[in-house]
């Protein structure tokens, strides 16, 4: 049986350099970082090194990077640190309505410590409106946070223009990269934003690994107290292990992310105009261009997404369906609902997530296995060939 592992979104395998830069660090070179002696500085030093390494990737200082143990709790430290730290100066707080359930809860907990949240819509492709933007903003706005790409429909923002209205207003501006930074092109020159959030796990490294970049004029209030590692701004002895591979990784991915990005979005043209013309009734989500190059997601009409994705894995075909932190929930997609899809055809999510790794076989046996699998369902399905209302446009243009 093929195999074709397409839900890069949610795992990348750790890639053979990262593992090999980072066996050393479990044993032979196990000293505590912080430690004065040599065992300690030399330990140190590797994730200093490690450190400029991740800042190189996205254009930043390595005295701006604080090393975390995900994307999610980088988010958090993001949004609590600017919002416990700037509460003086105001309590509101903005995100877009299809952010990742780290953003989006922890904006819900800061409304119940007398914060304020405006979760911003999105237009049908998923896009913030800069206009929209720029009049929720108030005087007590302290932050905004509007992810760079969205995991669930590969749409990318136009983050640049939505933080140049925020400095204008000193409101601070924090964007959440960790589907873009080793997918696409992140460099904060272009962004101008003041917080991003990236994780190791989306660039090869292992899982409980990631970081956060920061503007040197934003205050953080730490999450994490204790000593004083990561400058202060997070507590606790260093994921030593993991941070030497992200910063291998992020060596990696800057060095061959313009050829990565060439293949795979050769991949995904293939397999989106392969899917358009064999199955009839499916909507692709998202926007049309302005998306990842490695991302393809789509609503297939009277069929549950998770019934597909465990037909097509009986077939050794990997995908998901919407957010990998979500899809167990069994609930209808908040960001498909963002969008305007109705909830029945959001049931028939399914995303697919490729990697430098796949190749056009891969993608040509999804064509062949897709079809069958989906008819399949609809045969089994009660709504299947009954008049449903129509979704506008099945592809988005």
């Amino acid at each position: 049986m093929h195999i074709a592992y397409l839900d890069h979104a949610s795992a990348t395998p750790v890639r053979k350099e990262v593992l090999e830069a980072m066996l050393p660090y479990f044993s032979e070179q196990f000293a505590n970082p912080s430690n004065v002696y040599d065992l300690g500085s030399k330990v140190k030093a590797v994730v200093e090194d490690a450190r400029a390494k991740v800042a190189d990737l996205i254009g930043a200082d390595p005295a701006q990077i604080i090393f975390t143990s995900s994307g999610a709790e980088a988010n958090n430290l993001a949004i609590k640190g600017v919002a416990f730290a700037r509460q003086k100066k105001g309590n509101h707080i903005i995100v877009s309505s299809i952010e990742h359930h780290s953003v989006l809860n922890a904006a819900r907990f800061l409304e119940r410590l007398d914060f304020e949240a405006t979760f911003l819509p999105v237009d049908p492709k998923g896009l913030v409106d800069p206009e929209r933007l720029a009049k929720v903003i108030r005087p007590e706005t302290i932050l905004v946070s509007i992810m760079h790409a969205n995991t669930e429909i590969g749409t990318i923002e136009p983050i640049s223009e939505l933080a140049a209205i925020c400095r204008e207003k000193d409101v601070f501006f924090h964007t959440d990269a960790v589907a873009s930074v080793g997918n696409t092109r992140v460099d904060l020159d272009e962004l101008n934003v003041d917080l991003l959030s990236l994780s190791g796990a989306s660039l090869g490294a292992p899982k409980g690994i990631g970081a956060l970049y920061f503007n040197k004029k934003v205050r953080l209030m730490p999450l994490i107290h204790g000593g004083i590692q990561e400058n202060g701004r997070r507590a606790g002895t260093e994921n030593v292990a993991g941070i030497i591979g992200f910063g291998r990784a992020a060596e990696l991915a800057k060095k061959q992310l313009p050829a990565k990005i060439d293949h795979v979005r050769i991949l995904r043209d293939r397999l989106v105009e392969g899917i358009l013309k064999k199955v009839e009734k499916v909507t692709y989500t998202g926007h049309p261009q302005k998306r990842l190059p490695g991302h393809a997601s789509f609503c297939f009409e009277a069929i549950e997404g998770e019934a597909l994705i465990f037909m097509l894995a009986q077939n050794g075909i990997y995908t998901n369906t919407g957010s990998a932190c979500a899809s167990k929930a069994l609930k209808t997609s908040p960001v498909l609902g963002a969008i305007g899809i109705r909830a029945d055809l959001a049931q028939g999510s399914t995303v697919f997530t490729i990697d430098g790794s796949n190749t056009e076989t891969e993608i040509d046996y999804v064509l062949e296995k897709l079809p069958a699998a989906v008819d399949r369902l609809r045969s089994l399905s009660p709504i299947w060939g009954k008049q449903i209302p129509t979704y506008e446009e099945n592809v988005c243009s």
